[in-house]
């Protein structure tokens, strides 16, 4: 069978042909045998697939997965050497750009003073964030509802 027929019987069995297509591919179909019989498995496949899915682990095996003290602690001493590294490299680059306006003495000591303070509450309310956003990203009771 050649590429475009094939193309069309995949359109067809879709739902994709236009109308003037649709009935000149209905035509043929009702004249070639081996069209009907490659529709057939078309058919079968696609309806196949349709009711496949990922077959996912039971709860049982999550269960034992997560008695585990290793795998209770991973994750905790992930998130905080992950939360330490986010604050030190937000620390080093506000740290270059408050150095840089530290070495301009055109600008006012309360300036500085003052941008330093907001820079660091700025890193730490954005790490706080950061953390219960996810915190509550995972917590969420809806998230396994399709939309």
């Amino acid at each position: 069978m050649s590429k475009d027929k094939r193309e069309m019987l995949a359109g067809y069995v879709d739902g994709e042909l236009p109308e003037n297509e649709r009935l000149a591919f209905e035509k043929e179909l009702s004249e070639n045998e081996e069209l009907r019989a490659e529709l057939e498995e078309f058919m079968t496949l696609k309806e196949m697939t349709g009711i496949m899915s990922y077959a996912d682990l039971p709860d049982e095996v999550w269960e034992n997965y997560w008695q585990s003290l290793y795998k209770k602690m991973e994750r905790g001493f992930g998130w905080i050497l992950f939360s330490i590294g986010a604050i030190g490299l937000l620390f080093y680059g506000l740290f270059q750009f408050i150095s840089e306006l530290f070495y301009n003495p055109s600008v006012p000591i309360l300036v500085k003073i003052a941008v330093t303070v907001l820079a660091l509450g700025a890193v730490i309310l954005l790490v706080s964030f950061s953390r219960e956003r996810l915190f509550a990203y995972k917590h969420d009771r809806y998230k396994e509802v399709k939309k």
